[in-house]
């Protein structure tokens, strides 16, 4: 079948009336926009859909790699969607089956529905090549959606509807949606969310795992919260002291080193230079006191260099910039390519979401709009995001020091954004004399995924790590 969406009739008569009549060269010009079409190749479509009305056993991989709006012509476009629709319900796919699937719908065209299936079977040469049809159609859809998202962007700066700022934040939110394979923004029938619940039980139940999401490292903390999930906010909270820091590198340095995923670090408060220290110490199991002071025996530099060797083959990264935004956290992260946590420390000490002309607002209206931009943040990035944030002095004139969810400092919405809230609380920090001064408990005060409890851990102090309760380090492990 041969497109002729150029050669409409009318399309050269409606320029009869050229303001430019003498020169005849504005006309020309003009039926060069007219002529002008979106990115597409009507051959690999029909090669794709051919391919999968000769074979039926390539509309799995199709659909696995193909949306029904990578399709520019609208027939091939209702005959993908109509090929989607029975393969989900488990039909028959056959041209015959395609026809009567089709009348159903509405989308049968008596006078060129058949004759169009039956010179896509005879046209498309073989379906070994599918995959190589797939990818023109799939490289097609996507400078489609470049060239739609540059106009949309080039009308905001004309409109001026939007500072810089916000235009550039605009552009590369479309930009990292599409390199993600989804629409920045619209809605979505719940068949398709379904299909994509049912792809991610079938991934778990596949799995070797015991949690869903990123394991922390401590598998009573994995088992209370079900490891750290795509998309989720966590808030690690606690007053100063009580090892916030020596937690989320804890996490951190699991995660680098068992997830096979890059794992981002945003440090506002301590240099790249200590948090390496930490990790050394926290990896090596040196006193972090010989590490700051460089009093290191043979045994300790040995214990280094093994230490070193095994963060060298982590895709860790740090940014210590104490001046970062959500933004620009999101756009660095944005680059990172296979992406599974991100660490920020700490939510008191970033920047206002709104920028500079938010500073006069006051402090607990900047923390809530810091606390839903992260939020956002995960959802967009479909990565857990961990933060951590310090408390209030309200829990000091209590007999009983244990934090709670109202001592979280500056702004109740914080608790309401984060998925997971837990706090750190050692009785050693308040009580030196206490039976067991490097006891500590995680106290998990909100999970969206369970219930909420207390989980006890081991302070190592000497190391600024924690371990799990049942795994006490000999220094000479």
């Amino acid at each position: 079948m041969t497109h002729r969406a150029a050669s409409r009739p009318g399309t050269v008569s409606r320029f009869k009336f050229s303001p430019y009549p003498q020169t005849g060269q504005a006309p020309t010009q003009m039926d060069e926009l007219v002529s002008r079409q979106m990115p597409h190749s009507t051959v690999a479509e029909q090669a794709v859909l051919g391919s999968a009305l000769i074979d039926e056993r390539c509309i799995p991989g199709i659909i696995e790699k193909l949306k029904p709006e990578d399709f520019y012509l609208r027939q091939n476009r209702e005959l993908f969607e109509t090929i989607c629709s029975m393969f989900n319900y488990s039909e028959t796919i056959d041209p015959v089956t395609i026809l009567e699937k089709m009348k159903q719908t509405g989308v049968y065209d008596e006078n060129t529905s058949y004759d169009y299936i039956r010179q896509l079977m005879m046209t498309t040469p073989s379906a070994a090549n599918v995959e190589e049809y797939i990818g023109i159609v799939r490289d097609k859809s996507l400078l489609r959606q470049v060239a739609e998202t540059a106009g949309a962007i080039t009308g905001m700066v004309q409109e001026g509807s939007a500072t810089a700022q916000e235009a550039l934040e605009a552009a590369e939110q479309r930009i990292f949606a599409i390199r993600r394979g989804r629409a920045s923004q619209g809605l979505e029938h719940i068949s398709s969310v379904i299909y994509t619940l049912y792809d991610r039980l079938s991934e778990l139940a596949a799995s070797d795992s015991a949690v869903p999401g990123l394991s922390t490292g401590f598998s009573d903390v994995d088992a209370a919260i079900a490891g750290l999930n795509k998309s989720d906010l966590i808030l690690l909270a606690a007053r100063p002291g009580m090892g916030k820091t020596s937690m989320a590198l804890n996490i951190l340095l699991h995660a680098g080193k068992f997830s096979g995923k890059a794992v981002v670090y945003f440090s506002l408060e301590m240099s790249r230079e200590q948090l390496a220290m930490r990790l050394i110490s926290n990896e090596s199991f040196v006193d972090l006191k010989k590490l700051i002071t460089g009093r290191l025996g043979e045994d300790d530099w040995d214990k280094i260099a093994a230490a070193s060797a095994a963060l060298n083959q982590t895709n860790i990264l740090i940014d210590d910039n104490p001046m970062l935004s959500v933004s620009d956290m999101n756009a660095k992260c944005r680059r990172v390519e296979n992406l599974g946590l991100v660490v920020i420390d700490y939510l008191q000490l970033m920047t206002s979401a709104g920028g500079p002309g938010r500073y006069g607002d006051n402090r607990q209206q900047i923390v809530s709009d810091i606390s839903r931009a992260l939020k956002i943040m995960a959802k967009e990035l479909n990565v857990p995001v961990l933060c951590l944030s310090q408390l209030s002095r309200a829990n000091e004139s209590r007999s009983d020091k244990r934090p709670m969810l109202s001592d979280l400092r500056e702004s109740g919405a914080i608790e309401q954004d984060a998925d997971i809230v837990m706090f750190l609380y050692r009785e050693g920090y308040y009580d030196p004399d206490t039976e067991d001064r490097n006891l500590a408990e995680c106290i998990i005060a909100k999970n969206r995924h369970g219930e909420t409890g207390t989980v006890e851990l081991q302070w190592l102090p000497e190391f600024t790590t924690f371990a799990s309760i049942d795994r006490r380090h000999e220094e000479d492990y």
